[in-house]
């Protein structure tokens, strides 16, 4: 059903992650399909960019696709039916626009109860959600 599945994933909470790519290789396997784990750095923001060294962002980048790379390992997954992209932005935007020129047919993440403010889904998770143009499955962390 669903053949091209897209996990973003948080890089410095990998454990949040784990149901949502638990499920996307369920999926894939059922559906003989593939998952792409995507990983999204923030911007350095501007008032901090005198202080940080010239070639910050490449060291975050080289990093952080090793880390996915990892983690892409660990799926168990043959290497064909798995990649994985890291990409710079704002998160939520990033993660639609991955979906949206890998025509993925499903994304599949996790969100967490962190307070009030974000009780019923993360606001990342809600934007995608709301503006993706494929179905979003959010995988609730399991509480206890």
């Amino acid at each position: 059903m669903y053949r091209r599945i897209l996990v973003p994933i948080d890089l410095t909470d990998v454990e949040l992650a784990k149901p949502a790519i638990a499920t996307a290789v369920m999926m894939a396997k059922e559906s003989n399909g593939s998952i792409r784990l995507i990983n999204v750095l923030p911007m350095t923001p501007v008032m901090l960019a005198e202080y940080v060294p010239p070639d910050f962002e490449a060291q975050q980048r080289a990093s952080a696709e090793e880390a996915i790379a990892i983690v892409a390992k660990e799926t168990g997954l043959e290497p064909g039916r798995v990649s994985t992209v890291v990409r710079q932005g704002t998160i939520d935007r990033e993660i639609l626009d991955e979906a949206k020129s890998t025509a993925a047919d499903l994304i599949v993440m996790s969100s967490h109860r962190t307070g009030m403010r974000t009780y019923f889904l993360g606001s990342n998770a809600g934007h995608v959600v709301r503006y993706a143009s494929c179905s979003v499955l959010v995988v609730r962390q399991q509480s206890g």
